[in-house]
């Protein structure tokens, strides 16, 4: 009971990661709280239940069912991606030297339009992903895990470990850490400070497709509304890392869902959203940067 509980937790987990990740870059580059982010999560998931319905419509998914999820994760991340850019370059970028609360504003604004668009196009009904995926429970040692749980976890890992790669060792990523530190002094060093941002954007928004694919694949339903409560507790999940830190946002998504499941499990399925928020409260207490972020002078 206790290691299947374990490996429910480290699978949501590894949603609540990715879906972090986003919001901890947007806010270490423009410190800004982009709440429409966990929309792109839940257009994610619409998204490939849209595409693998296509797929399967056409006889793909039944020769080549790999090759079948792998393009639909593909074409979900590159469309979300097209909102993210969208979304900084039509709500975030003309409001970027206004005052801190409009483009908070903004954002909750963003987060409504697309929660109705979705809504209006898609119906308001719950959309079940087809199933095609075995669901039998293997052995990994004394871990018995599912083949999703490991496909999740596993390109959770690698996407995670990619980025941080990718942040730390390329000029990109170089750039994208200065902006972070110093958008003047970044601009006089010939950094262009819209791409950089741009990018983040689109970093961010195809991390959360990923994520949305993956709660459409492990759970076989979606919602228009998941996309809010996804949000929040993902954004629970960088504050509890630290805000602004990618392996914070890492830690933080595994703890929350290691918490989330283990207190399901042994104390109340009914409040389990709110376990989330109480270890919240005690690490904000005790270390109000989160667990792996810096002490501000």
């Amino acid at each position: 009971m206790l290691l299947q509980q374990l490996v429910n937790g480290l699978t949501l987990g590894a949603v609540y990661a990715l879906i972090a990740l986003g919001y901890t870059m947007v806010y270490g580059i423009l410190e800004m709280i982009n709440f429409a982010h966990g929309e792109i999560y839940m257009i994610g998931s619409y998204l490939c239940i849209i595409f693998i319905g296509l797929f399967t419509a056409f006889g793909l998914t039944e020769s080549h069912l790999f090759f079948s999820l792998i393009l639909s994760a593909m074409l979900s991340g590159i469309t979300c991606a097209l909102y993210g850019i969208t979304m900084e370059r039509i709500a975030y970028r003309p409001i970027r030297q206004a005052h801190r609360l409009s483009p908070l504003i903004s954002a909750l604004g963003v987060s409504i339009f697309l929660q109705n668009y979705v809504m209006l196009t898609q119906g308001s009904s719950d959309k079940v992903f087809p199933h095609i995926l075995p669901i039998e429970a293997m052995q990994m040692g004394d871990f018995p895990i599912t083949p999703i749980q490991f496909s999740i976890i596993s390109a959770s890992v690698l996407f995670m470990a990619g980025l941080h790669l990718f942040v730390q060792k390329t000029r990109l990523g170089m750039a994208m850490r200065a902006v972070a530190q110093d958008k003047i002094m970044a601009s006089l060093c010939g950094i262009p400070i819209n791409a950089v941002i741009a990018v983040t954007f689109i970093i961010g928004s195809t991390l959360a497709a990923v994520a949305g694919v993956m709660v459409a694949i492990y759970y076989g339903v979606t919602h228009f509304t998941i996309g809010y409560v996804a949000g929040i507790k993902a954004f629970t999940a960088a504050v509890l890392g630290g805000i602004g830190s990618i392996p914070g946002a890492m830690l933080g998504g595994i703890l929350l869902g290691l918490t989330e499941s283990l207190g399901a499990a042994y104390i109340s399925s009914e409040f389990k959203d709110g376990f989330a928020f109480i270890i919240l409260i005690f690490i904000l207490i005790l270390r109000p940067s989160g667990l792996l972020g810096r002490r501000a002078a």
